[in-house]
């Protein structure tokens, strides 16, 4: 029996508010529930949506804390140079932690959504699959 995963859900306090955030970067559609508590980001082409959850106030981690551990995090693959997309990221409202502390020999910056949910953007030419 083929599994596919569907969507990645976020908890945050503002679910469309973070939609239309993501969707300024990766484009695509928001549906917002009526009730505010869901909303959805249907990119084009992809296969994986992005759902946003209302959940009071969620805690964000403190990059890099080992105290404050990231649950996950989302990795993009980016055309653009990696300062380029920041500029654009920040005026969306992205934060950009001082700690860039990335593996040795990898080419990721990191960042904070408004909600706080860390993600990372590499050069799509850096990006690769892993085999264990």
């Amino acid at each position: 029996m083929p599994v596919n995963m569907f969507a990645v859900t976020l908890d945050c306090p503002d679910p469309g508010e973070l939609a239309r955030f993501y969707q300024g970067f990766l484009g695509g559609t928001v549906s917002v529930a009526p009730e505010g508590d869901f909303a959805v980001l249907v990119m084009d082409g992809a296969e994986v949506r992005l759902d946003f959850q209302k959940v009071g106030n969620p805690a964000p981690p403190r990059w890099p804390d080992p105290a404050s551990p990231r649950r996950h995090h989302l990795e993009f693959a980016v055309d653009e140079g990696l300062d380029v997309m920041e500029r654009r990221l920040r005026e969306l409202g992205a934060s950009v932690p001082e700690d860039q502390t990335v593996p040795e020999g990898e080419v990721f910056r990191v960042f904070a959504d408004p909600a706080g949910h860390l993600f990372c953007l590499a050069p799509r030419e850096e990006t690769y699959v892993r085999e264990g």
